[in-house]
């Protein structure tokens, strides 16, 4: 493992912030590489029977698009990630879960961020209404699992963490790993 000489901060925001790493490799060059450092976050595959999904259709300044996705966001500083996905389930999609159950993690871009992803899969969901951030645009829509699929395959579905977090999702029911209620 490489262990940086040098660490310069040069940015920090609400988000994340950017540092610069150096050191010198085995023939005695200074490497340098930038690294977004972020506190991590959730993703929720909510499940609302045994054939539909909650997604959202969200406008992502970033791309300057409306993508489709799973309902995700960042951990606040020391927050347990069951917490901060039952905090962003209901915020973004105006449900809350009785059963949530970790699926795995992932990082989501390795190469330049320490980004964590937590994902879950919510059960037995109670509409109880959104609570959006300010700016927030999202419109929450009920898919079948087949068409959310099929959403990877003709590109709809753009968002790789959401990808990511499905096709999980779909792997470890059909290997068995869920429990019997969250099986299609």
């Amino acid at each position: 493992m490489k262990t940086p000489m040098h660490v310069e901060t040069a940015f920090e925001g609400h988000l994340f912030k950017v540092q610069v790493l150096s050191w010198t490799d085995q023939q005695g060059q200074t490497i340098t590489r930038e690294v977004v450092r972020h506190p991590g976050a959730v993703l929720i595959v909510p499940v609302l029977d045994s054939d539909t999904v909650v997604m959202i259709r969200n406008h992502r300044i970033a791309v300057r698009e409306e993508l489709w996705e799973f309902p995700a966001g960042k951990l606040e500083p020391g927050e347990d990630p069951a917490h901060a996905a039952q905090r962003e389930l209901q915020e973004e999609t105006g449900y809350e879960a009785s059963i949530l159950d970790k699926l795995g993690e992932f990082y989501t871009s390795p190469g330049f961020t320490d980004e964590l992803m937590h994902v879950f899969e919510a059960r037995e969901l109670t509409a109880v209404g959104q609570r959006l951030e300010a700016g927030e645009q999202i419109q929450v829509e009920h898919v079948s699992i087949e068409r959310a699929l099929d959403m990877i395959e003709d590109g709809t579905l753009r968002d790789g963490k959401s990808v990511a977090a499905l096709l999980m999702w779909r792997m470890l029911k059909e290997r068995k790993r869920l429990p019997e209620e969250s099986r299609a």
